[in-house]
């Protein structure tokens, strides 16, 4: 046994349970709206604080990065801590820091406040997942996938659209205001509703250096992608970075070995299913994250909408993974049957994200439309049952851990995707603005004073707002950003084929009935009756009489 294990009981009734899990839900929309919600508005936020190409992808990445290394610490700390306490301290550094990003004067500070964001959208949404498994077994858990579902389909579709309309009629500070009421909402909604105790036994060990090394093997690796454009893949900040990250990958490989309690228990990767998982969250995080923040430049510089109709334009998106999300969830619930399920929605991820590679500027918005309700189908019937099968077969004592795991790789997949395809996106239109140089100068030299300005927040690698551009200059800025957007996009659908593939052949495990509660007291109990049983034995060993039992008396180990 490990020297420090978690038990947790409860004495919630079904409509408290109801009651909790408003309060889980409304966090894990706090999280996903931190993501998503300036996805419209960061075309006009970055240039208003003076940022270029480089920092709009750092204002996503950084609250992408710390959402990923922060995931499987609060999963840990879950295992060890009270959970209750740890989702509000959660909630308390997101709204802090909401408030700070609002407040924000230059691009850097408001990459600060992103980051803290990130580390409080972490803990949401690791807490959030582990609470619901505290309080809804697996097999009960597919009637409210659809709750689940529409939660992130919101945040994630909904969040851009009310970004861009809060950008459109009272600033775009509102992007990170409108966080701190619902975040203090959550938190009185928890406070009141959740009833969850834990009782600890031996000495709570956490694993300080994991975590150290933990953050800086995904650190470096993350800021290499990030900026692999500026310096090349030879060079010399390529070999330090990924230098350091191999060298702490290897030394956190060694500590995860040998500690008691430690950060991502690495025999966990010896359960197929939690591996498979792991390699198929990996496109999830990237269509999650990569396509909701590129679409939206799509529809602004490619296409020329305003922030609000962008927003507008991505609800089919929202549309298939609510969808499907809500009636595969009820599907699973009555039949207990997911595999197959998991499996089509593999097969429409990699639909989704092929299509979405064939963008042009002149592509019908309806076929647009269809390509995004694909990819949010299959992301739909794909995300929550990864991570419902993963708490299905996890030991439930280590359920923190487990479900973080999963959150933490499709984090990671969602950071890395969104940082490759930004420096995808950035390579592809140096290139093509290079290659139309004359093209764009005779555009620019008809347009004067305007045309010198335009040429100067081009060259400075500025975001351009095509909607407000001449026509000459603007149906060329267009073209190619829909180009290089769309070989953005490419990214995706390599990682989609291999989590079609990681899916195929996870385990089909039937989902129980119990709550991870009701398993860890069946784990107790059976643990006591054994400890029971062998001292019983022992003291009819130690008196001469385990050959001579009275058949009469009554059975003590009964």
């Amino acid at each position: 046994m490990p020297p420090s294990t978690t038990t947790v009981s409860t004495t919630m009734s079904r409509r408290q349970v109801l009651e909790a899990l408003s309060g889980l839900l409304l966090a894990m929309f706090c999280s996903m709206m931190t993501m998503t919600v300036v996805g419209t508005s960061l075309p006009i936020i970055v240039p208003d604080l003076g940022g270029t190409q480089t920092a709009y992808t750092w204002v996503i990445t950084m609250t992408l990065l710390t959402t990923a290394i922060s995931t499987p610490i609060w999963g840990k700390l879950a295992d060890l801590l009270n959970r209750k306490v740890l989702i509000l301290i959660a909630l308390t550094i997101f709204v802090l820091a909401s408030a700070g990003a609002g407040l924000s004067q230059n691009v850097e500070t408001l990459i600060i406040f992103r980051a803290l964001q990130g580390i409080g959208g972490g803990g949401l949404q690791s807490m959030s997942q582990i609470l619901m498994a505290d309080i809804i077994s697996p097999r009960e858990r597919g009637r409210y996938m659809g709750l689940m579902a529409g939660v992130m389909a919101v945040g994630m579709v909904g969040g851009p659209l009310l970004g861009g309309l809060l950008t459109d009629t009272i600033g775009w500070r509102w992007n990170f205001y409108v966080g701190v009421p619902l975040g203090i909402i959550a938190f009185i909604v928890l406070m009141k509703t959740l009833r969850i105790s834990q009782m600890h036994e031996g000495k709570v060990r956490i694993d300080y250096l994991g975590i150290v090394l933990l953050s800086v093997a995904a650190g470096f690796l993350l800021v290499w992608v990030s900026n692999v454009s500026d310096y090349g893949w030879v060079s010399w900040e390529t070999l330090y970075m990924v230098g350091i990250a191999i060298v702490a990958t290897i030394m956190f490989i060694i500590v995860e070995r040998k500690v008691s309690e430690p950060l991502i228990p690495l025999p966990m990767f010896r359960n197929r299913t939690f591996t498979l998982a792991v390699l198929a969250s990996v496109s999830i995080g990237v269509a999650m994250f990569g396509t909701s923040v590129y679409l939206a430049q799509y529809m602004q510089i490619a296409r020329g909408f305003g922030p609000t109709v962008a927003g507008l334009l991505t609800v089919p998106m929202a549309a298939g993974m609510l969808g499907a999300s809500t009636v595969i969830g009820q599907i699973v619930s009555r039949t207990g049957i997911w595999k197959r399920y998991l499996v089509l929605g593999g097969v429409l991820l990699v639909a989704g994200s092929s299509l979405l590679s064939t963008l042009t500027m002149s592509t019908p918005l309806w076929l647009v439309g269809v390509y995004m309700f694909l990819l949010g189908a299959g992301t739909g019937m794909t995300m929550q049952n990864l991570v419902l099968v993963v708490q299905n077969s996890a030991n439930p004592s280590q359920m923190g851990v487990a479900s973080s795991g999963v959150n933490f790789f499709r984090s990671v997949g969602g950071t890395t995707g969104v940082a490759v395809m930004g420096s995808v996106l950035a390579a592809s239109m140096t290139h093509q603005m290079q290659s139309r140089t004359a093209e764009i100068g005779r555009a620019i030299a008809d347009l004067g004073a305007e045309g010198r300005a335009i040429a100067k927040q081009l060259a400075a690698g500025t975001l351009p707002t095509t909607r407000d551009m001449p026509g000459s200059i603007a149906v060329i800025v267009e073209d190619v950003a829909a180009n290089a957007i769309s070989h953005a996009f490419l990214v995706g659908v390599p990682l989609a084929v291999m989590s079609l593939v990681a899916i195929c052949f996870l385990p089909n495990i039937p989902l129980t009935t119990l709550t991870t509660i009701d398993r860890l007291r069946e784990k107790r109990a059976v643990r006591d009756h054994a400890g029971s049983d062998q001292a019983t034995d022992t003291a009819l060993a130690s008196s001469g009489s385990t050959a001579s039992v009275d058949p009469e008396a009554p059975d003590r180990r009964a």
